[in-house]
């Protein structure tokens, strides 16, 4: 199934940074943004567990907790239970992601792919979010990034566990999609070659953006649009140093990236045109892609990513990045 049927628009809104990402966010600055994201039109929302131990599900829950449940589309993630233990955030082992999340909550985070965890996870967030019912599930991080060499037995793990259920629950008709959401793009090539179980769509965060999109396009999105399995835009700003962040892949952003990232800039302005304009409608463009969810954590945010997603950019601008190599020359790009 396709799930453009079930998404209300190209436009959602990634909560990771609710969950205190890289800074701690006070509670009335985190619902004021979501507040934000409503009054101008976002209805998806997508979250997780692990964004802060469970306080962005909770922010989240409590911000729309007096919207009526069918006016939004809601999206969580399974591979990681909360518990009620505490532990040191700055001290956890997140493989790449180091100190994602240290100022969240200290409830202890645990991994856990299997069938059992899957239905318990999903039970936690329900309960987090004030809520009946998820409408996407998306199975987290099942990827190098966070499990290193053992990625490949965690994605066993979830092929026998996670993803069956989540099969089930679609078929059953208790969620209506599900699929991987990831910052790679191995998991989602293997998932793409099953025969079953078969997930709906892809959240494919940070690697299909301005700044990293290659490896993306060579196997992964024409394969993904043949099987008519969507993808779901995550980090189109690249964590943020595309829309005038420091951060790139979750930490501080290297030398040759913030050269890249101002020749970018330099040939947007030369063209009329803001960057994250660019950088949200190039990560739009594929026939794969259905939507993009930023995150935020100050309401103007909201207002410029809505901005960016209307903004005209010119195709004089797309030439200058081919001709400059700073994009691939057979990445699709938006037509006026």
């Amino acid at each position: 199934m396709s799930i453009t049927t079930l998404l209300p628009g190209r436009l959602g809104f990634g909560t990771a940074p609710l969950g205190n990402m890289f800074r701690a966010i006070p509670d009335d600055e985190a619902a004021a943004t979501v507040e934000a994201a409503w009054q101008h039109g976002i209805r998806y929302f997508d979250t997780a567990p692990f964004y802060g131990a469970g306080l962005s599900e909770i922010r989240l829950g409590e911000a729309l907790s007096g919207r009526p449940r069918d006016a939004y589309v809601l999206s969580t993630k399974v591979g990681r239970i909360i518990l009620d233990e505490v532990e040191d955030p700055a001290a956890r082992d997140l493989g790449e992601k180091g100190g994602l999340f240290e100022h969240g909550r200290p409830n202890k985070i645990v991994n856990d792919y299997s069938a059992d965890a899957t239905l318990r996870s999903i039970e936690d967030s329900l309960k987090r979010l004030r809520t009946d019912r998820l409408d996407i599930v998306w199975v987290h991080d099942v990827a190098q990034d966070f499990h290193g060499d053992q990625w490949l037995a965690e994605y066993e793990s979830a092929r026998t566990g996670a993803f069956r259920v989540l099969d089930r629950l679609r078929d059953e008709g208790v969620i209506k999609a599900w699929g991987l959401g990831v910052n790679r793009v191995e998991p989602l090539e293997l998932t793409l070659d099953l025969e079953e179980p078969r997930p709906d769509a892809f959240l494919l965060a940070g690697r299909y953006t301005l700044l990293d999109h290659s490896r993306a396009l060579q196997r992964l999105l024409p394969a993904a649009a043949a099987q008519n399995v969507d993808i779901v835009v995550g980090g189109p700003y690249s964590s943020g140093v595309l829309a005038g962040g420091t951060h790139f892949e979750y930490q501080k952003a290297p030398a040759d990236i913030v050269a890249k990232v101002e020749r970018i800039k330099a040939l947007a302005q030369q063209h009329g045109v803001g960057i994250k304009a660019a950088a949200l409608q190039f990560s739009l463009a594929h026939p794969a892609t259905v939507a993009a969810i930023p995150g935020a954590t100050r309401p103007s945010r909201i207002a410029e990513d809505v901005a960016a997603l209307d903004e005209t950019v010119p195709a004089a601008l797309w030439t200058a990045l081919r001709a400059e190599k700073l994009i691939s020359p057979d990445a699709p790009v938006p037509t006026a």
